[in-house]
């Protein structure tokens, strides 16, 4: 279940995933299988091969971790690493908003 984010800032992402662009969205998440976790990021790019060069170049992640959603293909970052990867990516905004 998804919530801490408004219908802009979700529409926001979903444009930019949509133009080719990397798009970086955090909110609030609860699932059973990821104890501990309360949010999760998704990095998406509907140019795949843009998304896996960003991901396994910058952060080690493997192509086999994206989520194929036909419309909106993205990474979902938890924990550390999710710290680490909005960190270098600069946004503050977020990691202060989910106090990360």
């Amino acid at each position: 279940m998804a919530f801490g984010i408004d219908r802009k800032t979700l529409m926001t992402w979903k444009n930019e995933v949509s133009n080719g662009n990397i798009a970086i969205i955090t909110h609030y998440w609860l699932d059973d299988r990821f104890p501990g976790c309360k949010t999760v990021t998704k990095v998406g790019c509907s140019d795949y091969q843009k998304l896996i060069r960003w991901g396994g170049k910058k952060y080690g992640l493997r192509k086999e971790w994206i989520h194929h959603n036909p419309d909106f293909p993205h990474f979902d970052l938890f924990g550390e690493k999710q710290k680490q990867i909005l960190e270098r990516e600069d946004e503050w905004e977020q990691i202060n908003k989910f106090n990360l």
